[in-house]
């Protein structure tokens, strides 16, 4: 199973991304990312076996439990790998003091527990991120990345996150579907 662990945002944040969005999506072709998928991954597991998702389970629930609650918000954007060649355009999470050291340690812990079930876990050095919108080919995003300089979301608290599995190509348009396999309590 191709799996991940992350945290969704609210309905009045994903509604705000939404509103901002919409009157700019025809400026460019890109693929967008459709509201329900929204989310901010904390660990990328390509290949899960069925057998592993209890101990992993088990060490995310650990994971939940030495982590407090914290608050976020989305403002400003990004891409991957660089702004001249983007392929992925997304909008920064906006992390207080207080976040800005619990997200990347409930991060770290999900990565770790996804390790020690025998996971492989995928990806580069952690930037949290909620994915707008994805290209095939490179763009230059320089505009892109003006026009998010002016987004702000709502801030939320983050009290809990999820395990979910991604169905390729099960989605609308044939994107990929994603089902929440279990919810982690933080705290």
């Amino acid at each position: 199973m191709r799996m991940f662990v992350g945290i969704y945002p609210p309905l009045e944040v994903v509604e705000a991304v939404e509103d901002f969005l919409e009157p700019r999506r025809d400026a460019q072709p890109l693929r967008w990312s459709r509201p329900e998928a929204f989310h901010v991954t904390l660990a990328f597991c390509p290949q899960v076996p069925e057998h592993a998702l209890d101990d992993l389970g088990e060490r995310l629930t650990e994971v939940g439990a030495r982590h407090t609650p914290f608050t976020v918000g989305l403002r400003g954007g990004g891409t991957f790998p660089d702004p001249d060649h983007a392929k992925l355009l997304y909008a920064a999470v906006d992390l207080d003091a207080t976040a800005a050291s619990a997200l990347p340690s409930l991060a770290q812990g999900a990565r770790h527990a996804a390790v020690a079930s025998g996971l492989e876990v995928a990806g580069g050095p952690y930037r949290p991120h909620l994915t707008l919108a994805r290209s095939g080919r490179p763009f230059s995003a320089m505009r892109w990345l003006r026009v998010l300089e002016a987004f702000s979301s709502p801030t939320w608290r983050v009290e809990e996150f999820h395990l979910v599995q991604s169905h390729l190509g099960e989605g609308t348009g044939r994107r990929s579907r994603y089902e929440i396999i279990q919810t982690f309590p933080i705290g």
